[in-house]
């Protein structure tokens, strides 16, 4: 069991950036993997990325490679996601999530594989 707590969010302009962070709480950090979800009004929760607890791989969606970097803390038991060059379609509210795993490797992509949830972050790009 984990606690997400998700912040950063915010108004950004296209073109500028913005760093979510997803600090956990709990036992046994380093066998979750993470993953960021977006889910804009009346759309299905998207895949951002992921990464596994100890960093050493990640996964993009398509259109985020290149814009936005997802990395962890360990000393801080935290996750961010660095969001390079925003397009106002990125907007909604960014979820982290968590799964536990009995060995580290990335997830690619699903919700359903993640049984953890923050409780969310707005996203807003608008000039």
């Amino acid at each position: 069991q984990v606690q997400l707590v998700e912040s950063g969010g915010g108004l950004v302009q296209p073109g500028g950036s913005l760093r979510l962070a997803c600090a956990a709480e709990g036992r046994n950090f380093n066998h979750y993997a993470i993953g960021w979800f977006r889910q804009a009004p009346g759309k299905e929760r998207e895949f951002v990325a992921a990464v596994s607890w100890s960093g050493g791989l990640t996964n993009y969606a398509d259109s985020m490679k290149g814009r936005f970097t997802i990395s962890r803390d360990n000393s801080k038991n935290t996750v961010y996601l660095q969001m390079n060059e925003p397009l106002p379609e990125d907007t909604g509210v960014f979820y982290c999530a968590a799964e536990y795993l009995v060995s580290d490797y990335v997830l690619h992509g699903r919700p359903d594989e993640y049984h953890y949830w923050g409780q969310g972050t707005q996203v807003t790009v608008s000039s």
